[in-house]
């Protein structure tokens, strides 16, 4: 089963990345399969620092934000507890990570961890049709290099009829900053 969530991950020189992440997991979520992209930072510091950690949350904001790199004030942190890295104060649960393998033989690398922690903070709030419609317009949007054009305006044009109906204010922010990201993508392809 894959969840999606976030992963903040470190480099050697502590620098801290928060990237969207969507890892395979077992139904007890002891094991993380992580495949990131290998021009990623997520998979460069898990490379320099093998440990990292998985949030559960419920803000369509941050995931769009982190999908399309455009975290501009790193959100609240507080120090994970069996490993060097932060966890994000508005997660609602946490697992904290030690890779196991790091097998980068393939252009997605597969790096299969360990759960060593898991920490809550609060109940996850849920997700209505609009923040569904967001998290999947934030994975569309981080494919638009795979996908033709003319699926990606069709699954948007989809995707948007959720959120004007049932967006709060964060959600039509997060989409809205999703649609320009999409638009000036293919604006720049266009010239």
């Amino acid at each position: 089963m894959i969840v999606e969530g976030i992963v903040t991950s470190m480099n050697a020189a502590g620098e801290l990345n928060v990237a969207p992440m969507g890892p395979v997991v077992d139904e007890a979520m002891t094991t993380l399969l992580l495949r990131p992209f290998q021009t990623s930072r997520t998979y460069r510091n898990l490379k320099e620092h093998p440990v990292g950690v998985f949030h559960i949350v419920d803000d369509v904001l941050l995931l769009a934000q982190a999908a399309i790199g455009c975290v501009q004030t790193l959100p609240p942190t507080f120090p994970a507890e069996k490993i060097v890295g932060q966890v994000l104060r508005d997660a609602c649960r946490w697992y904290e990570f030690e890779i196991e393998t790091l097998d980068d033989s393939a252009e997605r690398t597969s790096i299969q961890t360990r759960v060593v922690h898991v920490g809550r903070l609060r109940d996850f709030w849920g997700f209505n049709r609009a923040k569904h419609a967001v998290l999947e317009a934030a994975i569309l949007a981080t494919r638009l290099h795979l996908l033709p054009a003319e699926q990606v305006r069709q699954q948007w044009e989809w995707l948007r009829s959720p959120v004007e109906k049932t967006a709060g204010p964060r959600e039509s922010q997060a989409f809205e900053l999703l649609d320009d990201f999409v638009q000036r993508h293919y604006s720049r392809e266009a010239r």
